[in-house]
Parts: structure tokens; sequence; C-alpha cells
């Protein structure tokens, strides 16, 4: 950042010289042989000499979908890259000043970024950056990440795994002098109809009283067998892929984002997630956990609100479940948020 900033310096005072040679009659700086070159006329700075035609602050003034690349640590401590977008942005507080200078913003997200590893630390310099380069007209900055995190993952029984790329966004903002960070990760997994699994069921009793009603005893061997015919299944419950999107707001102790812990934890309290390998001793073990974790859009949203309310390292949090139903054309939809809040 003291490169930029000597950058500029320089650039102000060849500006400046370049006026005064002007102002004196005499020929400005050209290059050998030419009669005009980039050092002889001061450029247009719109943003800095000028006044708005209306005055008045601004909440935030910046840049939107930034591309980036970020530098991540995943679980086993191996480092890698994914391609990222930032949003970036400061308040204008100053009502007469016309426009803020992005470069600066873009060149510290570059700067800052090109060869850190991600953490908190990292995101608290760039939002000072962002104040810093604009001291004179904000006092507060903001700034958003948004890409995918990509998890090997192993199948629920057999030797394979695949990969499962998750919706990632970390906003965070420096304001009235004090850094504030949330997280979001969205989860993918199923949820089965309790109602629907409920009448699943009657069928099922209906059609065993319609083959056996007449008889007062029966082997084990015949509702064994009985149990493997189509009748036995006549009915299954719907089930549909469905999404959480949790938010919460970290700690001001913590260094880094807790992207990979924070999803295992929370998948393992869902049960079901969307899975990638699959043979079938995995699909029958994912039947299985579809039957035992039931549930609507409440059930889900409950059981992510309880896990989450003594989660280390959470001072807040928001919890957004759609189910997509199968069943109609329109989703469930339930929304917890924290007691403490």
């Amino acid at each position: 950042m003291k490169d930029v900033c000597m950058f500029e310096f320089v650039s102000d005072v060849l500006n400046l010289k370049q006026m005064d040679s002007v102002e004196q009659g005499r020929q400005p700086l050209s290059s050998a042989g030419t009669g005009a070159s980039s050092l002889s006329r001061v450029l247009p700075d719109v943003a800095n000499d000028s006044t708005p035609h209306i005055g008045g602050t601004l909440d935030r003034v910046g840049m939107s979908g930034v591309e980036l690349v970020l530098r991540l640590r995943d679980a086993s401590g191996e480092i890698f890259r994914t391609p990222a977008r930032a949003d970036a942005a400061v308040s204008l507080d100053d009502e007469r000043v016309k426009g803020i200078h992005m470069s600066r913003l873009f060149l510290s997200l570059n700067n800052r970024l090109a060869d850190a590893e991600l953490s908190m630390p990292v995101v608290n310099e760039i939002l000072q950056d962002f104040v810093k380069t604009h001291a004179d007209m904000s006092a507060n900055s903001y700034l958003t990440l948004q890409y995918e995190h990509s998890m090997k993952r192993p199948a629920l029984l057999s030797d394979h795994a695949g990969w499962r790329a998750y919706p990632v966004t970390i906003q965070s903002a420096y304001q009235q002098g004090k850094y504030r960070h949330q997280l979001t990760v969205q989860l993918t997994y199923s949820s089965a109809c309790p109602c629907s699994a409920a009448l699943s069921r009657q069928l099922i009793q209906q059609a065993f009283e319609r083959s056996f009603g007449d008889r007062s005893e029966l082997s084990h061997d015949e509702i064994f067998e009985w149990l493997g015919t189509p009748d036995a299944i006549l009915a299954v419950p719907h089930s549909q892929r469905s999404h959480a999107d949790v938010t919460v707001e970290l700690s001001d102790d913590l260094e880094e984002f807790p992207i990979e812990t924070l999803i295992d934890y929370l998948e393992r309290v869902i049960a079901t997630p969307v899975q990638t390998a699959v043979k079938r001793e995995d699909e029958q073990e994912f039947a299985r956990l579809n039957g035992a974790n039931l549930m609507f859009c409440e059930d889900a949203a409950r059981k992510l609100k309880a896990a989450l309310e003594s989660y280390e390292g959470v001072k807040d949090f928001r919890v957004e479940i759609n189910h997509l139903e199968s069943l109609h054309p329109h989703d469930a939809s339930a929304v917890a948020s924290s007691s403490r809040s």
C-alpha cells in the first residue's frame, strides 16, 4: 500500500510541476523527438476538482462483482486457490465530495489478497486500507466476498468419495471503530415429509389388511415374504431437495473464518445432506437416514436453531429454510434467529 500512496504522490508532484511550467510560459516536459507525451498535460480529475450538483452524504459507494482469487486452507492444512467476487465500498460522509477513489479500493484488494491466506486479520487490514485511503471523506468501510468452497465428501458406506461445492458469503464491515464479520453458508439436503410418511404407512396397513384380514395367525416367513412384494411399498413418502442458508455473526476473538467446521457441524445436525458418489449400499443408507429424519421445514429450522444456540464463536445467527416441494409447485419455508438477539 505504501507503493500505491507513493505512486499517487509522485503523480501529483509531476502534475503540479507541469502546471507551474505552463503558467511561466515554459515548454512542458516531452519525450525526445516528439512534441507530446503522457506527461505533457495534466489529466483531469473530476472527482477531486468538482463539487456535486446535489450535495448529501451516502451510506455506501464502491464497486460490486470485482473478480479476484482467494487463497484458502482446507481441513488437511493444504492451501488452495478459488475464484471469487467482491463488493467493496466506503461511506461518503462529506457531502461536498463528488466521488470516491474506486481504484484505491481495487488496488487494496489486489495487494492484500495476492499472496495472503484469507483470514479475519487480513480482511480487517483491507477495511482499514479503504478508510485510510479515503480519510478525508469516509469513516466506514465494507467488504463482501462470495465464492464456492469445495470439500471432498466420502460416501455413506462404500469406499468412494466426490466433491461438493458450498456457496459461501463473507460480509465484513468497519463501522464506528469496530469490526463486524458475518459468515453465510448454504447447505443442500433431502427432506422427507412426515405427513406423507404417515399417509403411506396407512395405505400399507390397508394393503396388509386386504391380504391377511381373514387370517388370525401368520408365520414369520409369510410376513417376511409379503414385506418384499410391491404391495408392501404401494405408497412412498415424498421428499425433496432442500436448502438451509445459515448466517452467523462471528465473535471478535476469532482469527479464522470457521467455514469447513461450521459446514461439517450443520450437516451432522441435519443428517441428510446430499451425496456425491453413490453405490447401492450408499443409496440404501440414504433412504434409511431419510426415514429416520422425517422433517417439515419447521423441524429443520428448529434443529439448526437449537444446534447454533450453543455453538462456540457465534454471537448471533439467522437460519432460512427452503424445501423445494415435490408435491406443490411452490416451496415451503421457515426462518429462525438467535434467542439472544
